[in-house]
């Protein structure tokens, strides 16, 4: 099967990122973005920029999708806290040779679209090495980063291949793994500690790799991700981390990941995709993580805080 057109759910700072490259390259005529035709009404009207340029995709709501025919990849790119309905919305434009990939942070989201549509055509994946911000509806990115991908056991042959062969006409970066699942929690590991302490901190890139707290706080929080993977027979170790910390410092210092970027948009984080997922599995395994269960507490401290915020202002409004 040859990929010929790809659609993206999500059009935050992956789905534009990766959005853009795929029209630049291949053409527009070869991505769309699929929303739920609610969210399309309430956003229709945004004018979104990737890198100061207008994004002129085509955006179709899930009701027109489902009058056309399914698309030959579908591309899962939002945050973790919209997957639920995000896989209702993709029951509109993927069909029975369909392949899926999911860009999503953490380890789960595959696990969870194979139950709906299977794992024949399903990979794993993930994506590392962007700095893309996406702040009052501009992208800005410099590092394009990377998509790594392999197959799951149940992975039909030839999925993961015609995968990559879109990628690379559309210009991604991408790299095909022997043992992806390890990948998949090398991302992990990172974004427990660099997600996690930027917006506790009001960190960058550049500020949680000075020395300091917000360094330290970073680096305990991953080597508990470590204890956490060896114990589930995933074999993590510090060169992992070191080569973690060392592609973080070749980002743009001023730029920042999406937890921090949620802090400043006042958005629901993916805290319990980091540290409540290696909470409930240190529980499992009897595992003291003292720091994640302090960025656990102290990202939903946060929230809290400007979730009632907005609750005050629509009451005013």
């Amino acid at each position: 099967m040859h990929i010929k057109k790809a659609a993206i759910i999500g059009k935050g700072a992956v789905g534009l990122l990766y959005g853009s490259l795929i029209a630049r390259n291949i053409g527009t005529d070869a991505v769309e973005y699929v929303m739920d035709d609610d969210r399309l009404s309430r956003h229709a009207e945004d004018a979104l920029t990737i890198n100061g340029r207008p994004c002129r995709i085509r955006t179709v709501g899930a009701s027109i999708a489902a009058e056309e025919e399914p698309v030959d990849l579908l591309i899962l790119a939002i945050k973790a806290t919209g997957l639920e309905q995000a896989l209702v919305t993709m029951e509109s434009c993927v069909g029975p040779q369909t392949r899926i990939i999911s860009l999503l942070n953490g380890i789960t989201s595959e696990e969870a679209i194979a139950q709906r549509f299977g794992w024949e055509n399903t990979v794993l994946s993930v994506a590392q090495g962007m700095d893309a911000v996406f702040i009052d509806n501009a992208l800005t990115y410099t590092h394009p980063g990377e998509i790594r991908l392999g197959p799951a056991s149940a992975t039909a042959p030839g999925v993961v291949d015609q995968i990559a062969d879109f990628l690379a006409c559309a210009g991604i970066s991408h790299s095909v793994e022997a043992d992806i699942r390890r990948r998949q929690w090398v991302k992990f590991m990172l974004n427990v500690g660099l997600n996690q302490t930027c917006m506790v901190f009001g960190g960058t890139y550049g500020s949680i790799v000075a020395p300091g707290e917000q360094n330290r706080c970073f680096i305990a929080a991953m080597r508990e991700a470590i204890a956490v993977a060896h114990a589930e027979g995933v074999d993590l170790d510090e060169e992992d981390l070191l080569q973690m910390v060392a592609m973080v410092e070749s980002l743009d210092p001023a730029g920042m990941p999406s937890m921090a970027q949620d802090r400043i948009n006042r958005k629901r984080s993916e805290v319990d995709q980091f540290a409540g997922t290696v909470i409930r599995l240190a529980d499992r395994h009897g595992i003291l993580v003292p720091q994640n269960r302090y960025l656990y507490d102290r990202v939903a401290q946060i929230e809290a805080a400007y979730m009632d915020e907005l609750d005050e202002g629509l009451r005013w409004e």
